[in-house]
């Protein structure tokens, strides 16, 4: 299909003319044409189609249809009905009321356009700027972040029944592409294996006979890796992406040993954060936040959150689920500068902070960033009467450390800490300690051994003495309790728009998923403010209400 240019056509007179008597108070539908416009124009998508051939849906219409299917939560064919028969979704889209609507599964190839084109930023960001026109959305603000765990859509399957699809699915692969040439490489018994799925199979119980049966699998395996990569075989099925996963998978689960495939012990595979759990989502990968475990990704909300104006979301960044916040905070700052959006102050939690962003938001976008760093842990700190590092004085410039006894330490060591930042490392004189009185305030080492320090640099140094300075003081707990909001925001993106559960596999499916479920939940609260409904408060019981009468 190809796209032709064209205007985006008004409301038709009598679709408008029954809209209105049908809906006299108005649906959301209809106050976001009246109040905001026709958002999409053809020429933002106009990569993603050919110049000539059949002509397409309007792309406009497409991307907004997407959109109301996940204000509502509808299934493509649900939303596909909604635009044949809803009067309102006929008024937004501008369509006659005659109009008979389309097939279900142009939605599946729009999606799949707007993936290969990598344009479904361009969903959110057309919006906004739609918010910015209308005065809803202020320039350099403030802004919170947060992230939620979401479910990858797979079903969990054991080790064994892994190694089993993961073959399956190369056999799968390879078989539409080289039919011929596979029913020579394979016997009779891999029929009765890997023919249909292999939970339906009956996997023994003991221990031993299934590993056995996985070490089965993994010679299998080898053999059709042999056959592919093997000069003679067809080119092309080496690079199949699912007999890539075969690849990856066998190195993880499989040794070779005295000529023989064997399968890795638990204790000799790669960490769980690594390893795949389906070969039909490589992307999805395990983790784990205190309590919760998961197997899918991670979304990352971040909304404004200046009083007495609309909270709308900015950025929406969909990560692997093992990948730790603190990667994300400096990416989240590169996507709001690129598109013109970044806040002065941003608020957010400990998973979000260290001494290194804390400087580098400042310096390269003039972000206040707030949120607490995690106290001293050293036992001079907790005990509150040692001499904790505060206590000593630096001087940056002669490279010495003057301890409050006032011995100087010159043996200054510029290293790396065990997650790659920049630290420094000083060190006492031995007999300067050893003689001192005061050392069982500093240190509790043994045999005479000096008392040590490591610190970050000057910049990232003065930084976390200062934050932790300020997040003592009442002020700065009063400003950090505008960050509790976004816990709302997440609780609306799951309760109402699903944000937890993945409708598609793959990380940049997803990823459109949530730049779509950040669209529609944008709507629904501009819809909210413009209608005057207010915020709803946080819930107190009945019993906590009566704590303030009681003497």
């Amino acid at each position: 299909m190809s796209l032709k240019p064209m205007e985006v056509p008004p409301v038709p007179e009598e679709t408008a003319r029954v809209a209105r008597a049908a809906f006299p108070k108005g649906t959301l539908f209809l106050r976001f044409r009246d109040e905001l416009g026709v958002i999409y124009r053809d020429e933002m998508f106009a990569a993603l189609f050919p110049k000539c051939g059949q002509p397409a849906t309007a792309p406009w219409r497409l991307a907004l249809i997407s959109v109301f299917q996940y204000v509502e939560g509808l299934s493509d064919r649900q939303a596909a009905e909604a635009v044949r028969s809803r009067i309102d979704w006929k008024y937004s889209l501008g369509l006659e009321l005659s109009d008979p609507g389309f097939d279900f599964s142009v939605l599946c190839e729009f999606r799949r356009r707007l993936v290969d084109g990598d344009l479904g930023p361009v969903l959110l960001d057309a919006l906004l700027a739609r918010f910015r026109d209308q005065g809803l959305l202020k320039a350099r603000g403030q802004q919170r972040t947060d992230a939620t765990h979401v479910l990858a859509a797979i079903r969990q399957i054991n080790r064994l029944e892994n190694i089993g699809e993961t073959l399956r699915a190369a056999l799968n692969a390879v078989a539409a592409v080289a039919p011929d040439w596979l029913a020579r490489q394979v016997s009779p018994e891999w029929f009765e294996r890997y023919a249909v799925r292999v939970e339906m199979s009956r996997l023994p119980k003991g221990e031993t006979e299934r590993q056995a049966l996985a070490e089965t699998m993994g010679a299998d395996g080898h053999a059709l890796l042999a056959a592919v990569y093997d000069p003679a075989a067809p080119i092309g099925l080496r690079h199949l992406p699912a007999v890539q996963t075969l690849r990856l998978t066998w190195v993880r689960q499989f040794l070779i040993k005295e000529g023989q495939v064997r399968l890795r012990q638990p204790a000799d595979t790669p960490p769980a954060s690594l390893n795949g759990y389906t070969p039909y989502d490589t992307d999805a990968r395990f983790s784990k936040k205190r309590d919760i475990t998961w197997i899918g990704y991670k979304a990352h909300l971040s909304e404004t959150c200046d009083p007495d104006e609309p909270h709308v979301i900015v950025n929406v960044l969909t990560t692997p689920a093992p990948m730790t916040d603190m990667e994300v905070t400096a990416l989240v700052h590169q996507s709001l500068a690129s598109r013109n959006l970044l806040p002065t102050t941003h608020f957010v939690d400990a998973a979000y902070v260290d001494a290194g962003l804390l400087t580098a938001s400042r310096a390269d976008h003039g972000i206040e960033l707030v949120g607490p760093l995690l106290p001293d842990t050293s036992w001079q700190a907790q005990a509150a009467e040692g001499y904790d590092l505060p206590a000593f004085r630096i001087n940056w410039e002669a490279h010495t450390v003057t301890c409050p006894q006032g011995q100087i330490a010159t043996h200054w060591t510029l290293t790396l800490d065990k997650w790659g930042s920049e630290s420094i490392r000083v060190s006492f004189p031995r007999p300067a300690c050893a003689a001192c009185s005061a050392r069982p305030q500093c240190t509790h080492a043994r045999d005479g051994n000096a008392r040590t320090l490591s610190f970050r640099p000057q910049a990232e140094h003065e930084a976390i003495q200062e934050a932790r300075r300020r997040q003592e003081t009442v002020e700065w707990r009063q400003q950090y309790a505008r960050r509790a909001g976004i816990e709302g925001t997440l609780s609306q993106a799951v309760g109402r728009f699903g944000l937890r559960r993945c409708r598609y596999i793959g990380l940049p499916k997803t990823a459109l998923q949530h730049i779509f479920t950040a669209v529609a939940l944008n709507l629904a609260r501009i819809d909210a403010w413009l209608t005057g409904k207010p915020v709803a408060k946080t819930r107190t019981s009945t019993f906590a209400a009566l704590q303030p009468a009681i003497p």
